[in-house]
């Protein structure tokens, strides 16, 4: 568990380094027209982040909560992800993961082990659900990545 915490706490650190020193050209590029752009990505992040820290908490207070979906194509397109600011949207991901920080660094095995419930009936522990937002930032980091170098394939 403490390499979990560990690096769910860098994870605003390595997103900063994968944008370190990308235009904003490159950050806005879209490899396709119905994919996100690094700049999305970024904010969907946040959203995200914002979401599941409310879940965590949950799980952490109440007794096997019920924990509800979000269509994050639909934040994407309908909050206008290419207008809102970058910025704004990671600072509100480092402060999420930095708020959390306490509560995990105090985290006792019992509380790893309680249960979140989600609308279609799956049971996830807190250590689940933790797992799950250390691994989501790696996809997107992939993600990050593939869409760097389609925006480098782009120029040639």
């Amino acid at each position: 568990m403490e390499a979990l915490i560990e690096e769910y706490g860098r994870g605003y650190k390595l997103l900063r380094e994968a944008v370190e020193g990308l235009t904003e050209e490159e950050l806005r590029f879209k490899p396709e027209p119905d994919k996100w752009s690094i700049h999305e990505i970024l904010i969907h992040l946040a959203d995200s982040e914002l979401v599941s820290t409310q879940r965590l908490k949950k799980v952490l207070a109440e007794d096997e909560p019920l924990i509800m979906s979000w269509e994050q194509d639909v934040w994407a397109k309908s909050l206008g992800y290419e207008k809102l600011d970058r910025e704004q949207h990671l600072l509100l991901f480092q402060l999420l993961r930095a708020h959390m920080q306490p509560m995990l660094i105090h985290l006792t095995a019992e509380q790893g082990d309680r249960v979140g419930v989600y609308e279609d009936g799956g049971r996830f522990t807190f250590r689940q659900m933790l797992e799950y937002r250390v691994k989501h930032v790696r996809i997107h980091l992939a993600q990050i990545e593939r869409v760097k170098e389609e925006y480098c394939h782009s120029r040639v």
